[in-house]
């Protein structure tokens, strides 16, 4: 299959935000280009989001806002230590 060559202006400050986010993922900036146009083919529209990792908030923070997210789904958010005591001493019998 033939390549071709495509253009686009944007402004330097964008181009260089742009090249150094990529770089932090281990891609190059056309490289980049290439995914996205590959992967609006393949899906038809925008198809993903690749962001780096929230600086502001810790991994420790997120699993902690996990854990509670989860155990408020499956209704267990408000056991009290006793009762999570009991729970594990069961699971450990």
């Amino acid at each position: 299959m033939a390549s071709s060559l495509v253009q686009f202006r944007t402004e330097e400050a964008s181009k260089i935000k742009a090249a150094d986010i990529c770089e932090q993922l281990g891609i190059d900036l056309p490289t980049y280009m290439r995914m996205c146009i590959s992967r609006l083919i393949q899906e038809n529209g925008i198809p993903f989001s690749m962001k780096l990792g929230d600086t502001g908030e810790s991994k420790g923070l997120k699993a902690m806002k996990a854990a509670s997210r989860i155990a408020e789904e499956n209704g267990i958010s408000d056991m009290t230590l006793d009762e999570i005591n009991a729970e594990i001493a069961a699971a450990r019998a």
